[in-house]
């Protein structure tokens, strides 16, 4: 049978993810050092490409997009990415082990360009690239008080920087993580950190969600971790899995949820993301965590591979949610920056 383009786009990913390899892999992917680069962008300026008019998705309108390339080869595999409350400037991961930061250039309110980009290498304790020993698969990414926190698949560690002291020169410390991480599914455990704010449930706890590392029940493994440095407090519950979809990453959204960004890869049913919303006053010590579908989306809208997701406030005051995709150094993929606002709110 003859695919189409869109098939063979399909074909692609899910095998790509089902092999659990990365395009290229022999190949240093990392940033050997801080470089600015320049970073060209592509406008999106619909997402749904059967109705280019239509901007409102389930509980969400589309703000706007970018498709970004650049000839840096460290650039790509976009991993996670934290917004600044000024709602342009960002800093994301790479899964081979860089930092990505830059700030967003807008026109009208929609994403028009990214200016100031700069790739650097994610440091050790001891100074060098945590991937030059073997410490990449760098997929989440959360925030808070200054630190950055990275979520590491390979090694199932989780590193703080002091990035608002430090920057792209910060320096890992990992965090203390139970016994059970080393039990995760290979390839398929830290895509979910988040830490909640001040005067939130669990605002002294890091919030950790496994990709596709299931109980018995079949739903993700989840923990609460004591994110105070020293702490050693472990409390374990689960969040419900359903329709095939796996947890991509997630992001705080004020004062008190949880939004989970989730994909799915199927022979049979192609490549979709959704969003689901959690109260984080639900996540309690041995709970199933459910949530609420805010949007879900196939190859029939603008998306590929989405794996991180941010909040943010925009210049009226919207919620704004940031999404990017990780094109795993692969031709037939894109990275893509994705905004929507949350309607009502």
């Amino acid at each position: 049978m003859k695919l189409s383009r869109r098939g063979w786009l399909v074909a692609g990913l899910v095998a790509l993810v089902a092999a659990g390899t990365y395009a290229i892999a022999s190949t240093q992917r990392y940033a050997a050092a801080p470089t600015r680069i320049t970073i060209d962008a592509t406008p999106i300026t619909s997402f749904d490409n059967r109705d280019p008019s239509r901007i409102r998705f389930g509980a969400l309108e589309f703000r706007g997009g970018l498709a970004l390339t650049a000839e840096n080869e460290a650039f790509g595999g976009l991993s996670g990415i934290r917004m600044e409350p000024d709602g342009a400037h960002f800093i994301a991961v790479t899964d081979r082990g860089s930092w990505l930061r830059g700030r967003i250039i807008y026109r009208d309110g929609r994403p028009a360009g990214i200016a100031d980009a700069e790739l650097a290498p994610i440091l050790g304790r001891d100074g060098k690239p945590l991937a030059a020993r073997g410490w990449y698969d760098t997929e989440s990414l959360a925030a808070r008080d200054g630190m950055l926190y990275v979520g590491i698949e390979r090694v199932e560690q989780i590193v703080r920087f002091n990035y608002a002291r430090d920057g792209l020169a910060a320096r890992g410390a990992p965090m203390k993580v139970p016994g059970d991480f080393k039990s995760f599914t290979r390839n398929k455990s830290l895509e979910c950190l988040a830490a909640p704010p001040k005067g939130a449930a669990h605002d002294t706890e890091m919030i950790a969600v496994t990709e596709e590392s299931l109980d018995a029940a079949g739903n993700f493994r989840s923990f609460l971790l004591d994110r105070r440095p020293g702490g050693d407090r472990v409390a374990r519950f689960t969040v419900e899995r359903s329709d095939d979809f796996d947890v991509s990453d997630c992001a705080i959204l004020p004062p008190g949820d949880l939004l989970l960004l989730e994909r799915r890869y199927s022979p049979a049913r192609g490549v979709a993301m959704r969003i689901r919303r959690l109260a984080i006053a639900d996540i309690k010590p041995d709970a199933l965590a459910q949530g609420v579908p805010l949007i879900e989306a196939d190859l029939g809208f603008q998306i590929d591979n989405m794996e991180g997701i941010a909040v943010s406030r925009g210049a009226r005051g919207e919620t704004v949610l940031t999404l990017v995709s990780d094109d795993n150094f692969s031709p037939i993929q894109r990275n893509l920056l994705l905004q929507f606002t949350l309607a009502g709110e």
